[in-house]
């Protein structure tokens, strides 16, 4: 068993807020009783018509969503893109690699137990090898002391707990608790893949899921609302990922950012439950809050087939707020002709760059981009449903029946125990296996870099091809060379059959066995199992009714989990003569700032994780990774070496990035890092929304420059002084004064986005601290 054995978790909770609910009892089962999903779409309900008898318009899906949800919807300020909304979301869902961080802040608040429905979800920390049994079983060993200490956490705390092999988080939450009308907050970027299901699911960092377990409002500022309006209808070879790969090309990686992206139109109705879910699974790659479908009847066929008929019956009921008002007003309204809408593959190295399927082998040819395909991979959170892996399994077998194999290695990731049982009782996954397809095991696995890859040389530049949602630098195998490529799980499983990114399957032709040539026929698959789904192996553990023999401990000499000490709260003055640590020079992404792969094991121990500090961004200095200038030693040297070194020597730093900063991941550990390791501020261009509030959360300022050109001042060994702390306040700039290593100076604003609260973390050093006071 496991037992506490530091003096923070046994903090004082006699400050905390005991308002109604705060300690309510967690349901039991691995569903919502159709009882409170009732009771939830009766509030609901209720509080959409107190604000629009305030607001006297009409509301988008997802404003009646999201002021639905308001703490006080009577007299909360309303203003998109501009006010700070407090919400009562309903659930909170993390993911093993972000969890142990949260449930160890958790631990530290001293609260008994969740005060909402939560689940923690183990599908990060096994890596792909060998296949999916032999993978599983060798990270349940190597992981078992993070996975007892979640399980048991859980237990103690209220969190269920669904272990090792049970699936992608994203696709047990569509599976089991996604429900039009519900907001849901998940310790990962991609939980806005429950969109496809009808409510607002907003991808957060543990210390927000930890706000809300405590009971505590869950801040967010009131986002501006971007419609898609889709007409005409999905076929042939065009699939809904073809849709937010679109889109991601039209807006770009930060065009999302501050806003919820809604699609409406007749062409909605064109798409499965489970489409819907992939295209608003890969709106965190352009920055998207979240992304949200109205209600329909492919909703609803998909809750009948995962066994919640009743809560559709419900959602029947409550339809009018489950899609737009007539007349309703967006901030941007793109349009999309699915008719016209053909195969696309975005990458490499950014998911916004998007290429026609038919242009892409010319388009390599012409940058300089491998066009041998060396491995193909489908599954993931994005496109693991039955009807994706069906489809795949229809080219599969025209070329089993032309007695031909995959040219690419290739792998197959099934979403959850649920699709994998599915698809093999019903010999889905057997036509890829005789091609050549190797299952992996139910979990994130390449597409978050857990990927023991062996066919390529280290660094060797080659070229793969994913239905995975993104495919940053170094992203999926560690390879900064790998030239990784986004796409729909039909056209990977294409590529890979013919081998290269010269090939278009609507209009090239293959060699059979002997030689013929021949053409695919365009995919097919089943929407749902004509039989019902397979559950499989139950995986799910609730928490006990009674926790008082469980124990939770975390042994001091472990690398791998290590207890929270707080962090210093502010000294009430200015910050002068910070020492510049790094200038980043380009995209710089969380996976820039805080590496997973091999780091995900460190993910549960900050002081060890921090040793991953910004070591694949590229300093501006001199263009190269992880080498920075030491101006105590004169030498260059690592980053998180240097900032221990200037750390010990009690010297502030801070860091310097350019646009879009922090995009990608929700990892909270891209902002634990630079505070551990004694960062004051991080000033940017601009920032990604989670990366932003992660960063206001442990106690950083995250400013940005109210010039963008006033990144251009800035100079190796800067002295910075951050100046107007002593009067914070919302909405007042700050000023920042450079002193140069020549004694030039120059001065200018800074922008920032605290609002009262926030500067309350600030000052207290951080939520968490805030929270105990």
């Amino acid at each position: 068993m496991f037992k506490l054995t530091k003096t923070s978790a046994q903090m004082s909770t006699r400050n905390l807020r005991t308002t109604a609910g705060l300690f309510q009892r967690v349901p039991m089962s691995k569903f919502d009783p159709e009882t409170d999903v009732r009771e939830n779409m009766a509030l609901l309900q209720k509080n959409v018509d107190i604000v629009k008898s305030r607001l006297r318009r009409p509301l988008t899906l997802s404003e009646k969503i999201v002021y639905g949800h308001l703490d006080e919807p009577e007299i909360a300020d309303i203003v998109r893109g501009e006010s700070y909304l407090r919400l009562r979301p309903d659930r909170v869902a993390m993911q093993d690699a972000t969890a142990q961080m949260a449930m160890l802040q958790f631990v530290a608040s001293g609260i008994p137990r969740v005060a909402v429905p939560s689940t923690i979800h183990c599908d990060h920390l096994i890596e792909a090898q060998l296949g999916g049994a032999k993978d599983l079983s060798r990270a349940k060993d190597i992981n078992s002391e993070v996975y007892d200490f979640l399980s048991t956490a859980g237990a103690k705390y209220g969190a269920g707990f669904w272990k090792p092999g049970s699936g992608i988080i994203h696709q047990i939450i569509l599976e089991n608790y996604a429900y039009p009308g519900i907001m849901l907050i998940g310790t990962d970027s991609h939980t806005v893949n429950g969109g496809g299901l009808g409510g607002v699911f907003v991808g957060v960092g543990g210390a927000d899921a930890v706000d809300v377990m405590a009971g505590i409002p869950w801040e967010l500022k009131c986002p501006k609302v971007i419609g898609v309006h889709l007409i005409g209808e999905i076929s042939a070879w065009t699939s809904p990922k073809d849709v937010i790969l679109k889109v991601a090309d039209i807006l770009t990686v930060k065009g999302g950012t501050g806003a919820i992206v809604e699609y409406f139109g007749p062409g909605v109705n064109s798409l499965s439950c489970t489409g819907m879910g992939t295209i608003c699974n890969m709106g965190a790659e352009i920055g998207a809050t979240t992304s949200i479908f109205p209600y329909n009847e492919r909703m609803a066929r998909y809750l009948h087939a995962t066994e919640r008929g009743e809560i559709a019956k419900i959602a029947d009921n409550y339809k009018s707020v489950l899609e737009s008002d007539v007349g309703a007003e967006y901030d941007e309204v793109i349009e999309i002709n699915l008719s016209e809408l053909k195969p696309l593959i975005n990458g490499p190295f950014t998911p916004d760059l998007c290429t026609p399927v038919s242009e892409i082998g010319t388009r390599a040819e012409q940058e300089g981009w491998p066009t041998e395909v060396k491995v193909g991979l489908i599954g993931s959170c994005t496109n693991s449903s039955y009807e994706d892996m069906t489809r795949s399994s229809s080219i599969a077998k025209q070329a089993q029946a032309k007695g031909i194999k995959f040219k690419s290695l290739f792998t197959i990731t099934p979403g959850s125990e649920q699709i994998r049982a599915t698809i093999e009782r019903d010999g889905v996954d057997q036509p890829l296996r005789d091609i050549g397809g190797l299952v992996l095991a139910n979990a994130c696995g390449p597409c978050i870099g857990q990927w023991d890859r062996q066919d390529v040389a280290k660094n060797e530049k080659n070229t793969i091809v994913t239905s995975y949602n993104r495919n940053f630098t170094g992203r999926n195998d560690a390879n900064p060379n790998t030239h990784g490529f986004v796409a729909s799980p039909e056209i990977a499983t294409a590529l890979a059959l013919a081998g290269t990114l010269k090939f278009n399957p609507e209009t090239d032709t293959l060699l059979d066995s002997e030689g013929n040539p021949f053409m695919l026929d365009t995919p097919y698959g089943d929407e749902l199992p004509a039989n019902g789904f397979d559950p499989g192996e139950d995986t799910y553990q609730a928490p006990p009714a009674d926790v008082s023999s469980v124990e939770v401990e975390v042994d001091p000499s472990s690398n791998r989990l290590e207890l929270l000490t707080p962090f210093s709260a502010w000294d009430g003055q200015d910050y002068h003569d910070l020492q510049l640590l790094v200038k980043v020079k380009g995209k710089c992404t969380t996976d820039h700032i805080s590496a997973a792969g091999p780091w995900l094991k460190f993910r549960g121990h900050l002081n060890n994780i921090s040793n991953n500090f910004l070591i694949t961004a590229t300093n501006s200095e001199n263009g190269e990774m992880n080498s920075i200038k030491n101006v105590l030693t004169g030498e260059f040297g690592p980053v998180p070496g240097t900032a221990r070194e200037y750390k010990a020597a009690g010297i502030g730093w801070l860091a310097v990035g350019d646009e879009n900063y922090g995009e990608g991941s929700s990892r909270e550990h891209a902002a634990l890092e630079p505070r551990h390791l004694g960062g004051k501020a991080i000033i940017v261009r601009s920032f990604a929304r989670i990366h932003e509030t992660n960063l206001k959360k442990q106690g950083m300022l995250p400013l940005t420059f109210a010039d963008h050109a006033d990144y251009d001042k800035v100079q190796p060994g800067d002295k910075v002084s951050i100046l107007g702390l002593t009067s914070f306040a919302p909405g007042v700039p700050l000023t920042c004064k450079l002193t140069h290593p020549d004694g030039s100076t120059d001065e200018f604003s800074l922008n920032h986005t605290f609002n009262d609260n926030q500067i309350g973390w600030f000052k207290a050093g951080s939520a968490l601290n805030a929270m105990a006071q």
